[in-house]
């Protein structure tokens, strides 16, 4: 190997100098029973963001015009409260949230079927501290998403 390659290895990640090397990682859902593409794949990054791009400016809508009249340091603490539970309440009951459903993602768990309760509380508290949601997986899944047993889908 000379100083190119060595150098190339580096600035593209380990993933492609894996697979250079001839390592199969498979494409993402693979390893959870999901097609490659289409409904029921795993939701692509792009999709994800803009869904919560959504419902974050539907958060702050309602926070500055229903309660803070205005107020702008109160509004991203009342707009986080807000998506906190927006997205109790939606994911718990019909899988999606507005962004969410803008986008046609779902969030189901794991085995296919529908979060309980206790879950749904989790991914949304994982969500709103934004750490977890910010370190993914292979599979594109984020540490709530991991932590919750549950997955975002295309519809």
């Amino acid at each position: 190997m000379d100083n190119r390659q060595a150098l190339g290895s580096w600035l593209s990640g380990p993933r492609a100098a894996a697979e250079q090397a001839g390592v199969d990682f498979g494409y993402r859902g693979q390893q959870l029973g999901l097609p490659e593409d289409g409904p029921g794949s795993i939701a692509r990054p792009g999709r994800r963001l803009g869904a919560l791009a959504v419902d974050w400016a539907l958060c702050m809508l309602i926070a500055y015009g229903l309660i803070t009249d205005g107020y702008r340091q109160a509004t991203g603490n009342w707009a986080l409260l807000i998506l906190l539970v927006l997205s109790m309440l939606t994911i718990g009951t019909i899988g999606s949230t507005p962004g969410k459903r803008l986008f046609g993602l779902r969030v189901v768990s794991v085995d296919g079927g529908r979060l309980g309760l206790v879950r749904v509380a989790l991914r949304s508290l994982l969500v709103c501290l934004a750490l977890p949601a910010l370190i993914w997986d292979r599979d594109g899944r984020g540490l709530h998403d991991r932590f919750s047993g549950a997955v975002q889908v295309r519809i």
